[in-house]
């Protein structure tokens, strides 16, 4: 498939799938939200696919992101499709192209590679950019400046890279990844040099109807084999107060970005530390929604809102400092966004975690991680849950 593609998958029989031609454009560098607002602007009254790296974060805030960068990944991302297929419960509608036969029949191939038994997994060895030691030392480090009130919750991330990796040894990981995962904001982006591979369980914000919704996951547990013991587990997450006290902080952080640019008296928290069960993980899930003020642009918003709480932590800016100063690696898309607007101006989109991103020109595959570090983490249960958060994935694609 040399074509342009992205499959927004909710593994519920529902999804979009672009494919084909059609303006796209990439940037690394300074008026990326400008040219974004222009980009939307322009394609108005169609659909608009976009990937937002972590790093826009610098054209928001004075900030800066000067590590190791291993993806080489665009700070932006955005593409006006040839042709968009809408599928609801497996059928397939084109909202946007030609609706012809080869369209119809590409799409119907596309999809027919998920359940396509003949995909093997990969003979693909990951290593760790950070040992044990130096990742324990950095969340004790971290839980000092926590202490001393700098702030009170940080999502601290890793990296895990495979490097000399030639395209044709991972055709199928997405399908892979997906078929452990099967979360409800997985996403496949295939462009230029770049494929991205995302099994995301979280939802950054969504615009439906006249709201804003953003759903905040913070709290995780592994998933058992036993039913009882699986049980126990979720019961377990739904009491911890540390994973309780970390939703409620991104909780309240989202109140405060969604207030910004929300009518008078309209957010409120739809759904608080709910816990929801996916095929790897329990994960704690909260609902927080407002109305937004009229003629908001879809920029103005993402200016309130990005980056996502969830991913970085509380006091947001202070949080983003200390990401820069003790990750060890340039997050790029890890933690950014995929998604798209629609044509009416409604939009979704994703938190990209539990995502693999491959650079075909530098033969790169990067997998990264993270975990909440409050007063109260222990660093090396920390350790632990981002082990067995990667392991599921690696364990998707990997003899």
């Amino acid at each position: 498939m040399d074509k342009n593609i992205c499959f927004l998958n909710s593994n519920d029989g529902s999804g979009l799938l672009a494919f084909g031609g059609g303006e796209i454009r990439s940037l690394k560098r300074t008026g990326a939200i400008d040219a974004m607002s222009e980009f939307i602007t322009k394609n108005k009254g169609l659909y608009v696919f976009l990937c937002l790296s972590y790093d826009l974060k610098n054209e928001i805030e004075n900030l800066s992101s000067n590590n190791v960068d291993l993806t080489a990944f665009p700070d932006l991302v955005m593409w006006c499709p040839e042709c968009v297929v809408d599928i609801k419960n497996h059928d397939l509608v084109i909202v946007q192209g030609e609706n012809n036969d080869q369209n119809l029949n590409f799409a119907r191939q596309f999809l027919k590679s998920q359940v396509d038994s003949s995909i093997d997994k990969k003979e693909i060895t990951f290593e760790s950019r950070i040992t044990k030691e130096v990742y324990l030392k950095k969340v004790n480090d971290l839980k000092r400046h926590i202490q001393r009130g700098d702030i009170y919750e940080i999502n601290f991330c890793q990296e895990y890279f495979s490097q000399d990796i030639d395209i044709d040894c991972i055709k199928g990981i997405y399908f892979n990844v997906n078929e452990t995962t099967k979360a409800p904001f997985s996403s496949y982006f295939k462009f230029g040099d770049f494929e991205i591979f995302c099994g995301s369980p979280e939802r950054f914000i969504q615009k439906n109807d006249g709201r804003l919704i953003a759903q905040p996951i913070k709290g995780t547990a592994r998933r058992a084999k036993k039913p009882t013991e699986d049980e126990e587990l979720k019961r377990l997450l739904k009491l911890d107060p540390k994973e309780r006290a970390e939703n409620i902080m991104i909780v309240d952080l989202m109140r405060n970005d969604l207030s910004k640019i929300a009518k008078k008296r309209s957010v409120q928290v739809d759904e608080l530390c709910e816990i929801y069960s996916f095929e790897t993980v329990h994960q704690m899930i909260s609902t927080v929604s407002c109305v937004p003020k009229e003629g908001l642009s879809f920029t103005e918003i993402l200016k309130a809102t990005f980056p996502m709480g969830s991913m970085t932590g509380a006091p947001k800016y202070r949080a983003m400092e200390l990401i820069e100063e003790y990750e060890d690696f340039k997050r790029g898309l890890y933690s950014g966004s995929i998604g798209y607007i629609s044509p009416n101006g409604d939009f979704d989109f994703n938190v990209v975690i539990r995502t693999m991103i491959y650079n075909a020109r530098l033969k790169t595959l990067s997998c990264s991680v993270g975990s909440a570090i409050t007063i109260n983490s222990i660093a090396e249960k920390e350790y632990e849950e981002c082990g067995y958060k990667i392991q599921k994935i690696i364990d998707g694609i990997c003899r």
